[in-house]
């Protein structure tokens, strides 16, 4: 077992950090719901369920029922899925789960307010002794939650309870989606679950207007070029990048040029280093298109949108809008994998969350441990991606007849986020408190790099300097 609850003070300014799900940790367009207003004691985790009813603390009835008769271990699992972005899918898979066993009992909890929200109930939980068996975890919160709640490693649960699996980790996962769930220490905490990266997103219609080709750009360099031919021609806009309240999809284009969003210097401390001669090129790059007006500054929705009605020709963001984007768009509409810089590797940020087991007692551990298998089999991935539009992380689900094979035939939209997984790199997360001051930073930085009040290079050099000066005071 890993630690115990330290500082809840601590947590609770950690966790008014809200991971922006539109980049990936969830599917976007959903409402937030704030329980932050809880009062002490109150069941956290009452509130609407993924089915829009008043949840009923079902957990310990179930519990006091089953619990007469000694045949069943009752488990919560925490989520933050909304009946919109895949509570349907988890009321699904936990009811074929029950029905599939007859010693576990599986008591879904949705959280409002996404990961942040769950943070909150798991802190508060937490503080009156109770934990729930399985948890979703946000990639923001990696570090935090490994450094103060009690987990339990998923090797060491196999190692106990599951020895005829004990290479499951390294047989099911690529290396580099597992280690997405290592924390600073070198530790598995959890094992990756919901996976999102951006993709290009690109109406083939305007491109044979404009005489290019209906397959798309391949490199970032393309992308400016493919954008001024669309403006000369058509009179469109080319290009639009997501800009929500994150830095998610420009870290894609930075870190793909080469640069490295943190890095760890000669003293072990990790420090800002995106402004190099290349990361400096990149975002020079997509400033230069929206000065020419090749490429648009607005909103997320509002550029989103603007592709979907045919008024821009390519949309860089997550795979996670695939549905939304493929039900609105009235053209021939494709994905293509996120661009390369020259011919320098692809990186592409991840999105989603991480399993945890947070249960207590051998009981409640091999009991999560046997539902978290569940959900990780071909058939339980298949119909999590189905249903959400995250990538599954197992590397063996998309090929599978039993898995995707079929909904991928019809679904090709999916293809390029399944097949850049082995650029995948983790989203990044500014360590201690100076995080969501250093993400405001990088928005600001990049709303006056777009603007044109300030060149790349000057943005990006003072920016680095000020969030070096915020780690290095820690």
């Amino acid at each position: 077992m890993k630690r115990s609850v330290k500082s809840l003070m601590a947590l609770a300014m950690a966790v008014s950090m809200a991971i922006l799900s539109g980049c990936g940790a969830a599917a976007p367009g959903n409402s937030i719901q704030d329980t932050a207003g809880l009062s002490k004691g109150q069941n956290s985790v009452e509130g609407e369920n993924q089915t829009g009813n008043k949840a009923e603390n079902n957990t310990e009835a179930n519990a006091e029922v089953n619990s007469s008769t000694g045949e069943k271990t009752v488990i919560e699992y925490w989520h933050c899925n909304a009946e919109t972005q895949g509570g349907l899918v988890v009321d699904e898979l936990v009811r074929q789960f029950n029905e599939s066993n007859d010693h576990i009992q599986v008591v879904a909890k949705y959280n409002p307010d996404m990961y942040k929200g769950l943070m909150q109930n798991l802190q508060a939980e937490a503080a009156a002794g109770n934990s729930p068996a399985l948890v979703q975890i946000g990639w923001a919160f990696l570090d935090y939650f490994s450094n103060n709640f009690s987990y339990v490693p998923p090797q060491e649960a196999i190692d106990k309870f599951d020895k005829e699996e004990a290479s499951f980790l390294q047989d099911k996962f690529l290396p580099n989606i597992l280690e997405l769930a290592v924390n600073s220490e070198g530790s598995q905490v959890g094992i990756p679950y919901s996976l999102s990266n951006p993709v290009l997103y690109i109406n083939k219609d305007i491109l044979r207007e404009a005489g290019l080709p209906e397959n798309g750009p391949t490199t970032w360099q393309e992308v400016s070029e493919f954008a001024k031919i669309i403006k000369e021609k058509t009179e469109k806009y080319g290009f639009y990048m997501q800009e929500p309240a994150d830095f998610w999809a420009q870290q894609g284009l930075i870190e793909s040029s080469g640069a490295k969003m943190l890095t760890t210097n000669g003293e072990g401390k990790k420090e800002a280093s995106f402004a190099t001669e290349d990361g400096i090129a990149a975002m020079q790059l997509l400033a230069d298109m929206v000065k020419d007006q090749t490429a648009l500054h607005i909103s997320w929705e509002e550029g989103c949108q603007s592709f979907i009605d045919g008024n821009c020709a390519m949309l860089y963001t997550t795979i996670a809008r695939r549905a939304s984007v493929q039900k609105g768009a009235q053209f021939d509409v494709a994905t293509v994998k996120s661009p390369l810089w020259n011919d320098k590797e692809r990186m592409v940020p991840a999105g989603g969350c991480f399993l945890a087991i947070t249960a207590q007692g051998d009981d409640q551990i091999k009991a999560a441990w046997e539902f978290e298998k569940f959900l990780y089999s071909v058939e339980s991935m298949a119909a999590w991606t189905e249903g959400t539009g995250y990538v599954p992380p197992r590397k063996d689900v998309a090929g599978a007849e039993n898995g995707l094979k079929t909904f991928l035939a019809e679904n090709k939209m999916m293809n390029a986020a399944i097949e850049q997984m082995d650029g995948v790199v983790p989203w990044t997360a500014f360590p201690g408190d100076a995080g969501l001051q250093a993400e405001q930073m990088l928005l600001d930085m990049r709303d006056q790099i777009l603007g044109g009040q300030v060149t790349a290079e000057y943005g990006m050099k003072a920016t680095q300097d000020a969030i070096n000066q915020l780690l290095s005071a820690q």
